[in-house]
């Protein structure tokens, strides 16, 4: 038989502990962590492939300079892997080079876009300019000119 804690009900009661669908829902920090950890452990796998690499093909060059010229099956195996691995990041990087090629060249294009269109919008405002001038001009030369109505209505 399990006894009731008084303690366990105050906490209860003062909402310290999560109860309803809070109590059973997923922790929101849960995600970060399970991704950190998932990188971290993609991370540990990439560095062991690069440093089977590295002692792989140090091994490969002390053979070649020692002079024997028989290919060993495991070398020719370990070349074929090395070949297959490296020729799927290659394809991925040729493509996300051909993407960035892409983007440069519409980043280009929408750039002489805007150039040419502030190009316009300079040579409007200019025009605009010259014509408010004019109308100023005109404006104080018509505010300027002596006004002859009371001249003509006496004479």
């Amino acid at each position: 038989m399990t006894a009731i804690r008084p303690e366990r009900l105050g906490a209860d009661r003062n909402g310290s502990e999560k109860s309803g669908p809070e109590k059973y829902a997923p922790d929101q920090s849960a995600p970060q962590k399970l991704a950190d950890v998932d990188q971290a452990a993609a991370n540990a796998f990439e560095g062991e492939i690069r440093e089977f690499v590295r002692r792989d093909v140090a091994f490969l060059r002390r053979q070649r300079n020692d002079g024997d010229p028989v290919p060993d099956p495991i070398t020719e195996n370990l070349n074929s892997l090395i070949r297959r691995v490296s020729g799927a990041s290659m394809e991925e990087i040729d493509r996300v080079i051909l993407e960035l090629q892409g983007v440069r060249d519409m980043l280009r294009s929408e750039g002489e876009r805007v150039s040419r269109e502030i190009a316009g919008y300079a040579s409007l405002s200019h025009a605009l300019m010259t014509a408010m001038k004019v109308i100023a001009d005109s404006l104080k030369q018509w505010k300027d000119a002596p006004i002859n109505h009371s001249r003509r209505s006496a004479g």
